[in-house]
């Protein structure tokens, strides 16, 4: 094995469709028109000098070494900044050329440290590369230059020397060692678009500075890794590699955090990690990365990782820690006996979506062909289910509608419920590139989230509306691009049902949804819902892009009706650009979905009561499958306590933390007689387990995940398993103790299976993953590359369909006694439940959750920065520390849920969504109070949690 390497062009590529052919050290080629002159040498096989140069930006032309002659014209210009012209002769060496190289490297020499034998970058120096491709052998104005590189001058303080700052604690910064390239600068601007650097001084005094020469840490620098990744010396170097050394192999393998789904490299020496690096060629990312998936990998060889299965007969006894064949043995004894105790539909599964599509396969697939039900479900249930059921009622199929390359061509972006730049950065980093470039964004949340102004970047419209009125603003928009004649008629009659679309549009414009009819609930101004309604329309292609602040509602099915109905009157489909487009939360949530994971649902969205779908995995599977839908996790939950459902199989999902109402959740896990957890750690679920099967990490697996667009990339194993085994083998070896007779090799042969009985992957396979990097779903005969845009033609259903979406105010009202709306989310270091983030030093920047709370409110309440407050709803309370912001409006409160000590799901309730039973965690009435520290309650179930993970005997670990 080897490091896979990555050409680097020196420019971006041109997007032109002529071509223009030009000669280069005698070499004819033909290149797109604007392509730069070193990228058209690269592409020839000529490798031109540079430092300042990098294809992840634009050119720049300041470091002088790409520098290049040209027939017919005079001087020496700058191959990066020089586009190519039909006919051009250019030379790259010249005795000319060498000479100006080689003295522009002295200048560069003679103020750079000489440690080149102890430097982290040794190996990996652009600098100490191109001083050898220019020939370098002496520098001839001496090595001290302005002397900003030593602390002490002639034993006097050098007060132009800046120390190390080490205060990221992923990389160093170390300003002796730059030469003011501007790389770093620029992809902060370009790729990120965070503008947190900048370049100060002047001449040899010249450095990177974080903002006003702060420290990184202070700075607004997010840690995405861009600088580091761009920076040609070793100013900026990851710690890992300074530990570590330089890797001597990688392996590209895809991103385990958000749905964004990036590929990166995994550098690594032997089977240590040293660096997760991005890879260009992921089509998610094209390149780029966040801090989580670039950084937080630590959690994978954490203290608190658990290697060896473990059993107890009682919740309150300790752990005892056993050999796998006893644990799968007990397990399978104990789901047996249940099953005959309490019958057949006494036992369940969960899935997840933190696992491969091959392992979520596999646990759907035991619980119907070995546990005998269709009890299964998964974390979808409690964010994007109702996308499944309202884009599959409109368009067809439960899924988005774009690739993300498709933002590059939107030029109007409505963001609805979700908050990309914490949620799924890199995303959030190519549509504020776009934003810059002069798309229009509208913002409908009840936060100022960062896009609605960020660097260079604000929002022609923000509409802050209440928490629970999403149906009633949708439904504001359309009456306006309808009752003003903005739809797109043409389009409506060819693709849709047209005389559903009159009843719709009669719906919609009754005078009761008019914008200034719904201000008096929503809170939003009237006049700024007719200028983004009249913006989305008349503005070009229009793209939508929604999370979980529109799904986790009483109304979230009728939500996302809403805006397919927004985006089919307009036209919005079926090209780039445009379309509706889910920001799913979890790396391979999308593939859970698609895998069968819901209890109504078989592989493929293929409903368990259609007797030819369940007739292809009888006779594939060898058993006679139930043709009832089976229970979702809220009905197991309540079933438990009810006494009805007793054993449940949980592979890496961490209900109790993560389910609304967890006072509930806690009674339904404490009435169960046999809960089985698989996971990395002992999470706030298992304290209520009986078993616990130590899981696997995404780098010591193979598989593959299915991201927010519908692509399936590769995992690839790069390290051997720490517990002994990868999930899927984990999950056979449970089949085969309860008697099903599998006998995967691996994971290839479930794709392999999936792909025989899933229509939508029906070409998908390892090899042709392999050829092609990724391919989005349906990938089939009739789509053989893939569906990069879905609806090209029609749509899947046939006719869109409009539905009518009458607003339904939910049940969860404010009063005397809670005046206060709750409203919850995410933030950009954290992940989920922090379950892995927490284990990293990412909890430098959120080392808790935070109540958010406008200065109205906190003065009313006697509430100042920093003090612990009570949050209580009807279904329970917990303390927290505030933070006032003007982010919320008043009578509006908002919260992370990464930290299992605050507990912000005690609050949450459980009324859920009508169609799909996704719980309403946007909208919790509450109260806020003063506090003097944790409730009662966070001190009772710290002391649970803390008896429940006692560890009474251990074996030796599985690795």
């Amino acid at each position: 094995m080897s490091l896979v390497h990555e050409i680097d062009y020196g420019t971006p590529a041109s997007k032109s469709e002529t071509s223009v052919t030009l000669t280069i050290d005698g070499r004819q080629i033909s290149v797109p028109e604007g392509t730069s002159v070193m990228r058209a040498s690269m592409e020839a096989g000529i490798q031109v000098p540079k430092l300042c140069s990098t294809d992840m930006v634009d050119a720049f032309g300041s470091c002088r070494l790409c520098l290049v002659e040209i027939e017919g014209r005079n001087g020496t210009p700058a191959s990066c900044t020089t586009p190519v012209a039909a006919g051009m002769v250019v030379h790259t060496q010249t005795g000319r050329l060498k000479d100006i190289r080689r003295g522009v490297m002295e200048l560069y020499i003679s103020d750079h440290p000489l440690d080149c034998l102890t430097c982290a970058a040794n190996g990996d120096c652009e600098l100490q590369d191109m001083a050898g491709a220019v020939g370098l052998r002496d520098v001839r104005y001496g090595y001290e230059g302005d002397n900003h590189v030593k602390a002490r001058n002639n034993d006097d303080n050098n007060l132009k020397w800046m120390p190390k700052d080490e205060s990221n604690p992923y990389f160093t910064y170390d300003p002796s060692k730059c030469i003011v390239c501007s790389r770093c600068v620029r992809a902060c601007e370009e790729v990120q678009g965070t503008f947190a650097l900048t370049i100060e001084g002047r001449g040899f005094g010249s450095r990177v500075s974080p903002g006003m020469h702060e420290h990184f840490i202070d700075s607004e620098c997010v840690s995405c890794g861009a600088c580091v990744q761009a920076c040609p010396t070793a100013t900026l170097t990851e710690k890992s590699v300074i530990q570590i050394g330089q890797p001597e192999h990688s392996v590209v393998t895809t991103c385990a955090y958000c749905g964004v789904g990036c590929s990166f490299k995994a550098e690594m020496r032997g089977e240590e990690l040293v660096r997760m690096v991005p890879w260009k060629d992921g089509q998610a990312n094209r390149g780029h990365s966040c801090v989580k998936g670039r950084f937080a990998y630590g959690y994978s060889a954490h203290k608190d990782r658990i290697l060896n299965p473990m059993i107890r007969e009682k919740v309150t006894d300790p752990w005892r820690e056993v050999t796998w064949d006893e644990a799968f043995a007990h397990v399978a004894s104990e789901f047996r006996r249940i099953q005959y105790q309490y019958g057949r539909d006494s036992i369940g599964g969960i899935t997840s979506s933190r696992c491969t599509n091959e392992e979520t396969f596999l646990v759907q697939k035991l619980v119907r062909a070995g546990f005998g039900n269709n009890n299964v479900d998964t974390c979808a249930r409690v964010c994007h289910s109702p996308t499944g059921y309202g884009l599959g009622q409109a368009f067809g199929t439960s899924a988005g509608t774009q690739n993300f390359d498709s933002v590059e061509e939107s030029d109007v972006v409505i963001v609805i419920g979700a908050n990309p730049t914490d949620g799924h950065p890199v995303f959030a980093s190519r549509l504020k590139k776009r934003l810059r470039q002069g798309a229009k964004l509208i913002v409908i949340d009840p936060r100022r989230i960062d896009l609605v102004r960020t660097p260079h970047v604000e929002a022609a419209y923000h509409l802050p509306l209440k928490p629970g009125t999403n149906v009633a603003v949708m439904t504001a928009l359309a009456h306006v691009i309808v009752t003003e004649g903005l739809y797109d008629e043409a389009f409506i009659r060819e693709r849709c049902d047209w005389s559903e679309f009159e009843d719709w549009a009669a719906f919609v414009s009754e005078p009761y949804h008019s914008p200034e009819e719904t201000e008096k609930f929503t809170g939003v101004p009237a006049q700024s819902v007719r200028g983004a309604a009249r913006l989305y329309a008349r503005g070009g292609n229009g793209a939508i892009y929604y999370g979980l602040g529109v799904t986790e509602h009483s109304q979230g099915s009728t939500t996302v009706m809403a805006i397919a109905n927004l985006a089919m009157a307009t036209g919005n489909i079926g090209r780039p650009g445009v379309g509706v487009n889910p920001l799913r939360g979890q790396n391979n949530v999308q593939g859970s979905c698609d895998m069968g994971s819901f209890p109504h649902e078989l592989p493929g969205y293929r409903h368990i009561s259609d007797d030819a779908t369940r007739d292809i995995f009888e006779k594939l599977w060898g058993v006679k499958l139930n043709n009832e839908p089976g229970l979702r996790i809220p009905n197991m939950l309540d079933a438990a306590v009810d006494g009805t459902f007793k054993g449940l199989y949980v592979q890496g999902e961490d209900i109790l933390q993560s389910d609304p109402d967890t006072k509930h959740v806690a009674a339904g896990l404490a009435a169960m007689e046999c809960v089985v957890v698989q996971d990395l750690f002992l999470n706030e679920t298992a304290n209520y387990a009986h078993v616990f099967l130590p899981g696997s990490t995404f780098l010591e697996k193979d598989g593959t995940f299915t991201n927010a667009e519908r692509r399936i990339n590769r995992v690839r194993k790069v390290m051997t398993p720490r517990n002994g085994y990868g999930d899927w083998e984990v999950t056979q070896k449970l089949a085969q103790a309860m008697g099903l007779s599998w006998n995967y090799q691996h994971p290839s042969e479930i794709m392999d299976e999936i792909a025989a009985t899933t229509p939508s992957f029906a070409l998908v396979s390892y090899d042709y993953l392999e050829k092609t990097g990724s391919v989005q779903w349906p990938c089939n005969e009739k789509s053989p590359q893939g569906s990069p845009i879905m609806h090209v033609n029609g749509f899947v259903r046939g006719k869109g369909k409009f539905i009518r979406t009458e607003y339904v105010a939910t049940d969860e009202r404010t009063g005397p006694r809670f005046p206060l709306l709750l409203t919850t989310g995410r933030v950009l270091s954290q992940y989920n439940v922090g379950a892995q983030t927490r284990r990293t030093d990412n909890v430098v920047w959120h080392a808790e959750d935070r109540l958010e709370i406008h200065a109205h409110d906190a003065e009313m309440r006697g509430i100042r920065d920093g003090d612990w407050v009570k949050l209580a709803s009807r279904s329970g309370d917990t303390s927290l520390r505030a933070l006032i912001t003007d982010r919320v409006a008043p009578g509006v409160v908002y919260t992370t849920f990464h930290h299992p000590n605050t507990q912000a799901n005690v609050i949450t309730t459980d009324f859920s969504d009508w169609a799909t039973n996704c719980p309403e965690y946007k909208v919790t009435a509450v109260q806020v109070s003063p506090s003097n520290g944790p409730s009662q309650w966070q001190t009772e179930y710290d002391e649970q949690a803390r008896q429940s993970r006692r560890i009474a005997s251990k074996l030796e670990a599985a690795e």
